[in-house]
């Protein structure tokens, strides 16, 4: 056998080890970033009911809102 027929053949093993290697990671980091899609996915849900609920509190809590209210309760109880 001779020398170039060596160095092919290791390159050759070394070239299948990489490519196997490269669609091992490409999986990998696929899944990662399903993941991660998942997370802000859920995350952007979590936001959401947060900023709906603040502002149904905010709304209730308004000096405005609050007036309204008295004031009806108070025609309620005069009549």
């Amino acid at each position: 056998m001779d020398w170039f027929q060596i160095l092919v053949i290791i390159l050759s093993v070394f070239l299948a080890a990489f490519l196997i290697l490269g669609i091992v990671l490409l999986i990998l980091i696929i899944n990662l970033t399903k993941q991660i899609r998942s997370v802000t996915d859920s995350a952007k849900s979590a936001v959401g009911r947060f900023v709906s609920t603040a502002s149904v509190v905010s709304k209730a809590t308004s000096p405005a809102y609050i007036g309204r209210f008295v004031s009806k309760f108070f025609t309620k109880l005069k009549k």
